[in-house]
């Protein structure tokens, strides 16, 4: 997972966020699951923490061969983490398929406006 083997000997306290969370991958990894959730992985995390964790999570998924399903309103997670991609709103799918396709031409209402509500870097 990336971290040093001193890090067993330590108390969560003691442990960064960064860390914590690649402990709680490990462990929910551990076990072997068929398919792992990844409930907003990296949402407290700062930006170099979360793209070494969402690194860390492709490479478990590469190794393992095995599927993750993720629930984030990071729409850049979305895109880097998925093949396809289900948007909700109130808890009925909005839109579903393609996760290129639904980020770069979304056709539902509320995609739109999700989509559209992500500030865009000039």
């Amino acid at each position: 997972m990336g971290l040093p083997a001193a890090c067993a000997a330590r108390r969560p306290s003691a442990l960064s966020g960064g860390e914590r969370q690649r402990v709680a991958i490990a462990r929910a990894i551990a076990v072997r699951p068929r398919l792992p959730i990844c409930d907003e992985p990296v949402a407290a995390l700062d930006v170099s923490v979360q793209a070494q964790v969402l690194e860390l999570l492709r490479e478990v998924r590469r190794e393992h061969g095995t599927s993750m399903l993720f629930s984030t309103h990071d729409l850049a997670v979305v895109r880097q983490m998925t093949d396809r991609a289900i948007v909700l709103r109130h808890g009925e799918i909005a839109e579903s398929g393609d996760t290129g396709t639904i980020l770069d031409s979304p056709r539902h209402p509320y995609t739109i406006n999700l989509v559209e509500s992500v500030p865009r870097h000039q």
